[in-house]
């Protein structure tokens, strides 16, 4: 915005001469103080996301390509691709995507990563220690920092309840599958899922009626 002093009027446009009187029109201070356009920004990261993803897609065409030319029994290109797949997926969901909360981030991130560590055990020709080791103690890294998060904001502790409900019914994954005899080690199995059950009950035991109020607001109960 500008003002023409010549005809005392203000030009809401950018354009540099009145358009009356053909004058230099001298610009409105404000303007220093204007606020930066934060869609420019916006286009621009996915602009860059979109760039990435295309130059994933020929870094992987020509890694499937190199594997099929010089296959050794090993097809390290489906983990190649999972990975950039993953990186994309961070960029996309975790930074451009607005309107999912930190919580679910954190922990659709967490459990994407796992199946990736799964993947890489697979294909490398499958030992167990992915699903023996890296899933609980994944599942434990999560309660360590959803306990931590509640301690750094303890005004709001009460609203990770449903968290921890979540990671009562993901621990259980690696009981089914001990189950099944495809989890062998069953020590990490069984802290995992303890720390998430711990943790819940500590969260409502500890604290009393903020924590069943919240419980109750989240299952609509009077």
């Amino acid at each position: 915005m500008g003002r023409c002093r010549q005809c005392n009027v203000e030009i809401l446009d950018n354009t540099l001469i009145c358009p009356l009187c053909k004058c230099v029109i001298e610009q409105d201070a404000q303007m220093e103080n204007a606020y930066p356009d934060i869609r420019f920004r916006a286009r621009k990261l996915n602009l860059a996301v979109r760039i990435f993803l295309f130059i994933s897609i020929l870094i992987e065409a020509l890694l499937v390509y190199l594997n099929y030319k010089f296959f050794d029994g090993i097809w390290w290109s489906v983990i190649s691709g999972a990975g950039l797949s993953y990186i994309y997926f961070v960029a996309r969901f975790a930074v451009l995507n607005d309107n999912a909360g930190y919580r679910s981030k954190f922990l659709l991130l967490t459990f994407f990563g796992i199946l990736y560590v799964i993947l890489i055990d697979c294909v490398i020709g499958y030992h167990g220690w992915s699903v023996n080791f890296v899933l609980p103690g994944g599942l434990l890294f999560v309660d360590i920092a959803i306990l931590f998060v509640m301690f750094v904001n303890r005004r709001n502790w009460q609203s990770y309840i449903m968290l921890e409900i979540s990671m009562i019914f993901l621990s259980m994954v690696p009981l089914l599958l001990m189950w099944l005899d495809i989890v062998t080690e069953t020590f990490i199995s069984g802290l995992a899922f303890a720390a998430s059950v711990l943790l819940f009950l500590g969260t409502l035991i500890i604290g009393d009626k903020r924590a069943r109020n919240e419980l109750k607001r989240r299952f609509h109960v009077r």
